[in-house]
């Protein structure tokens, strides 16, 4: 999947263009696309905000930005030149009076294609979209790039979309998830799709169950304020682990193109048995996290974090139970996670094989399945364990050995961000690892009973430590069936 080249010089204007998305990833991104020669000689990038900037102020930000990003180390003058060259800042106001849209009219240039970035909340979303239709700037190859959260339901969901859609056609918007742009994630779909030997195995005759892990050091910090309204279940759950799901379950395409690979990550959402009632309390853990140490730190817990209440019944943990109700997948249990200020930073989709059906070899003490372990970060790579004898004489012993594929080690190139693939596929016009807004729908539709059940419930969510490895009730909830959540083995 080689990254292309933008087709035309076009015009990237980024509403929130100073905020924090923008400075973190978006324009550090954008340099390392331009340095690595990604970038169409004539493509801009248009910063909007209220922040007042002109162009040299803005690009005093942007040079600070791209110097402090960890990918660039030392950024190089004629290249830093050129890329803050192409940029530009119009302070354009989209509330309750709005100003600024004749200014930016005067600068899009006519003949170019338009990508406009919403890196903004997203009930900003549609009155900019309106703003943009009203003052003519949106042309037949116009696209929009939305962040998440969608909505905090599926009604506010379909309130966002709608608002979008009466602007801009589905094939011209592109619902962005930072996850489906990580390397380790696009060769997924070549692992299971480019080598025969796995394809066979990838169902439940072989496969005892799935984890699914998205696991945090870090905790809330000044996000209390945004967290209490959204918590690990609508920030993560719904997004993130349903999209890893969706490429780990998913049918083969019949191509890798931008509705093909769709169609079948939506049959997978659609497949999800849906977890309602007394199965939610059964299937499903909420954990908050406490005071602890992270890395011999001491640090607070997320009620003496700063921006929120004193109680609180937001979740920053979440163990869930999933099934895939179809024939590829049927009795296959799929175990997800994902915590802030866990004991360590890593996300991870661990597929547990099955015992063999007959061993031959009475008497020996057999370790376990085996295991495949895609490793999204970090140390991106895949990590396939499996049993072999241990050397010398006397009685049989086995042990699990792994085969070891590090991205690092195996490829001298620099592999891309997340945000360099993505932000490679808008300006390209290339949706296929994009959401559609039928996938985001049906994944809201699974969600939004297991909150409603959780709101019913009079318990509330199961402190656990900061700098743990989550509450025990996730222990329990795997534990139940015999099973263990998968730890990493490797040496550092």
């Amino acid at each position: 999947m080689p990254q292309q080249s933008a087709p035309h010089p076009t015009d990237l204007v980024v509403f929130g263009g100073t905020g924090d998305l923008s400075m973190r990833k978006l324009l550090p991104s954008l340099y390392l696309l331009d340095r690595d020669g990604h970038l169409d000689g004539g493509t801009r990038v248009v910063a909007v905000s209220r922040d007042g900037l002109t162009d040299a102020d803005f690009r005093d930000k942007a040079a600070a930005a791209v110097r402090g990003h960890h990918a660039v180390r030392i950024a190089e003058p004629d290249v830093l030149h050129r890329f803050l060259g192409r940029l530009h800042h119009v302070t354009v106001d989209v509330g309750g009076d709005p100003f600024g849209w004749d200014d930016l009219t005067a600068v899009l240039e006519p003949g170019r294609d338009r990508v406009f970035y919403l890196a903004v909340p997203p009930m900003i979303s549609g009155p900019i979209c309106r703003g943009l239709a009203d003052a003519g700037l949106v042309t037949p190859c116009s696209r929009v790039v939305m962040e998440k959260p969608l909505g905090r339901d599926l009604a506010s969901s379909q309130a966002v979309n709608d608002a979008v859609g009466e602007v801009f056609d589905e094939s011209r918007i592109y619902r962005i998830d930072h996850y489906l742009g990580k390397e380790t994630v696009q060769n997924l779909l070549v692992l299971r799709f480019a080598n025969v030997f796995l394809e066979p195995l990838w169902n439940s005759r072989w496969i005892d169950h799935v984890q699914i892990t998205a696991a945090e050091t870090v905790g809330v910090g000044g996000r209390r304020g945004y967290y209490d309204t959204s918590g690990a279940m609508r920030d993560m759950v719904q997004n993130h682990l349903l999209q890893l799901l969706c490429l780990t379950a998913m049918e083969p395409p019949a191509s890798y193109d931008r509705d093909a690979v769709r169609d079948e990550k939506l049959k997978v959402l659609q497949s999800l048995r849906p977890l309602t009632g007394d199965r939610v309390a059964e299937d499903t853990v909420r954990g908050q996290y406490g005071r602890g140490a992270v890395q011999g730190t001491e640090v607070l817990g997320y009620l003496d974090e700063p921006g929120g209440p004193a109680t609180s019944d937001t979740e920053t943990f979440v163990a869930l139970r999933a099934e895939v109700a179809n024939w590829r997948w049927a009795g296959v249990p799929f175990y997800l996670r994902t915590g802030k200020r866990m004991q360590h930073s890593r996300s991870e989709i661990v597929i547990r094989f099955r015992e063999v059906p007959h061993t031959i070899f009475p008497g020996t003490d057999m370790p376990g399945p085996g295991s495949l372990v895609i490793r999204l970060q970090p140390d991106e790579g895949i990590h396939l364990t499996m049993l072999a004898k241990t050397p010398g004489a006397g009685a049989l012993r086995l042990r699990p050995v792994p085969l070891e594929l590090s991205f690092a080690d195996t490829f001298a190139d620099r592999a891309p961000e997340a945000y360099e693939r993505l932000l490679t596929d808008v300006l390209a016009g290339d949706p296929t690892l994009f959401m559609r807004r039928d996938e985001v729908e049906a994944a809201w539709r699974w969600v939004d009973p297991v909150i409603e059940a959780w709101n019913g419930l009079s318990t509330t969510p199961e402190t656990y430590p900061a700098g743990s490895a989550g509450p025990a009730g996730a222990h329990r909830l795997i534990g139940r069936t015999g099973r263990t959540w998968h730890e990493e083995e490797r040496p550092r």
